[in-house]
């Protein structure tokens, strides 16, 4: 998700106004949790929920204008936001492997929410709709984003991309193997999202000694592949 400060220069009332509106959509949906089980991910479930955090009826219209996927949109952000701010509180280990600090955050992210499976399930199957799949994508994408900021990761180049493309992979199997286990404290999650993030490790490792042994033995591959564009140029140009 995108960093939490206010946009430079904006207005001190309306980052007050702003945060006071997140504040009420963090209380809805939280309140909203113990009623999707019986009604869904529905308009019902969002009233009920303003009537149990005291918030005026027409509160679910102002807070989430395009309904009930706004509803769980916010839920999947307040729970990356409050995985960041878990993991804030984890004392850094320095010599801990990049894979075990992963394996900790989603593992936190999840947790949270152990009581309230089956609110994500439904969640998800709102996110399945045709409709919504753009939406669901983009919700796992800023997932996948808070997992590595989580673990200190800020990295901008090339890297960014293929550490978010794997981690919402092993993410999303993680998620949907936790949905349905039954074992104590899920552990058998756990153990698939270790051997996950193991095996996620060898292939960056082996893909990182690829690179290095093809940067040994041709240094100057990017020259020679220019060069021989330049040339294939040269020669289309004479055909004309």
């Amino acid at each position: 998700m995108a960093g939490y400060a206010g946009k430079a220069g904006a207005n001190p009332q309306e980052e007050s106004a702003g945060g006071e509106r997140r504040s009420r959509q963090d209380r809805l949906v939280l309140a909203a949790l113990a009623h999707v089980p019986f009604d869904g991910w529905s308009d019902l479930a969002l009233e009920r929920a303003a009537r149990d955090c005291g918030l005026p009826p027409d509160a679910p219209g102002y807070l989430f204008p395009r309904g009930v996927i706004d509803a769980v949109d916010h839920f999947a952000s307040l729970a990356d936001r409050l995985m960041i701010e878990d993991m804030q509180g984890v004392p850094d280990e320095e010599k801990s492997r990049v894979q075990d600090k992963l394996h900790r955050a989603v593992r936190m992210r999840l947790e949270r929410w152990s009581n309230f499976r089956e609110a994500v399930r439904r969640g998800l199957l709102l996110y399945a709709l045709p409709s919504n799949v753009p939406r669901a994508v983009a919700a796992t994408a800023r997932t996948a984003d808070s997992i590595w900021r989580a673990v200190g990761d800020s990295s901008h180049d090339f890297n960014w991309y293929t550490k978010r493309a794997s981690i919402s992979g092993i993410y999303t199997a993680t998620l949907l193997y936790w949905l349905d286990d039954p074992s104590d404290g899920c552990e058998k999650t756990w153990d698939f999202l270790h051997r996950s993030l193991d095996g996620m490790g060898r292939a960056i490792k082996a893909r990182s000694s690829l690179q290095k042994r093809c940067a040994a033995m041709m240094p100057d591959l990017p020259g020679i592949l220019s060069s021989f564009g330049y040339q294939a140029a040269r020669r289309g140009s004479r055909r004309m």
